[in-house]
């Protein structure tokens, strides 16, 4: 029987992903703003301000774009080292990129135009060192350890009013139905093992639709035919991570609030595929305009976007908005396996 770990360890500090776009805009930005400032204090005047910048960005974005493909490249393998082996990696890998072009430019321009080969390694070293503790830091403040206080709040949410709606609709089951509510009790046990566990690594996507289709199917009991729901995976990307209990909260809210005011109930709408080379995922429900809502509405939504920028930075959004009495959501993930 799988149990479940009440004090899971944290997790270990690691290089940031290469490969994401937040990474690479914060670097340009970081970068360019580095090279302004070299600008600014080698010159006063604003005339020789524009040429101190084009000099020092003749240097600083070849370095900078050669760096940035080569950590995509070896994105892998560095990933796969321990925190301060990867660091003392990254940091041999600038060295090097910085030593070839010195080499380069001073093949180009001659010894008399190019600063010396320890001054850049320097300039490199200390750069690449700030970015790197930077996104260490980064790292710590958006910890899942620290978010973790609202994931439990929405867990908390999530557990009293469902256990005690689920349990009532086995109860209803096991005389007329046992086979039906064994089923019910394990899908239960499915659900609330989920909930309960270590949730801050990325699972598949195939996982959580498997998730949801358990809660669903537990809310099918006490809902019956009011609660209608079409599933459109057609065109699913394959290998899709995604971090766990992301939409069956979103389901949660579709059935607390579109579907349970009404009295013929409504059909949720998932579906999955792709937009250019992300992952979609949209769901739509019954907009009850009458109907009251909470602010735990609100933040299951913000949650479930912290989460998705922890993981996935500038790469994932989540949007939401009411079209037509629907009410739909829609989430952007990479498609990065």
């Amino acid at each position: 029987m799988a149990s479940i770990k009440q004090n899971p360890p944290a997790l270990p500090v690691a290089l940031p992903d290469f490969r994401n776009l937040g990474f690479c805009l914060r670097t340009l930005v970081f970068a360019n703003l580095m090279g302004l400032a070299a600008a600014l204090v080698r010159t006063s005047s604003l005339p020789g301000l524009w040429q101190e910048v084009l000099s020092i960005a003749s240097v600083l974005q070849p370095l900078v774009l050669a760096s940035l493909l080569v950590l995509y490249a070896c994105n892998p393998l560095l990933g796969s080292l321990p925190y301060r082996q990867g660091v003392a990696a990254v940091l041999v890998l600038e060295t090097g990129i910085t030593a070839l072009l010195w080499m380069f430019n001073r093949y180009l321009f001659g010894a008399e135009n190019v600063a010396g080969l320890g001054h850049w390694c320097l300039l490199s070293l200390m750069a690449s060192g700030s970015l790197l503790v930077y996104f260490n830091l980064r790292s710590r403040a958006l910890s899942p350890a620290l978010t973790e206080a609202r994931l439990q709040a929405l867990q908390a949410r999530i557990r009293p009013h469902f256990l005690f709606n689920s349990l009532n609709a086995v109860l209803a089951l096991i005389r007329d139905d046992p086979r039906r509510a064994e089923t019910a009790l394990e899908d239960m046990a499915d659900l609330f093992r989920v909930l309960m566990a270590d949730n801050r690594q990325l699972v598949p996507l195939d996982d959580e639709l498997a998730l949801c289709r358990k809660y669903l199917d537990l809310e099918k009991l006490r809902l019956g035919h009011r609660l209608r729901v079409v599933w459109d995976t057609t065109h699913q990307p394959e290998g899709v991570m995604i971090p766990p209990l992301v939409l069956q909260p979103l389901l949660e809210n579709a059935v607390y609030y579109g579907i349970e005011p009404s009295e013929a109930g409504g059909e949720i709408l998932i579906k999955i595929g792709t937009w250019g080379d992300q992952a979609r995922i949209t769901l739509t429900n019954p907009y009850c305009e009458g109907a009251a809502h909470h602010a735990s509405n609100h933040m299951a939504i913000d949650n479930i976007r912290e989460r998705l920028a922890l993981h996935f930075d500038y790469e994932a959004s989540l949007s939401s908005k009411i079209e037509n009495g629907q009410y739909r959501v829609d989430i952007l993930l990479p498609c990065r396996k």
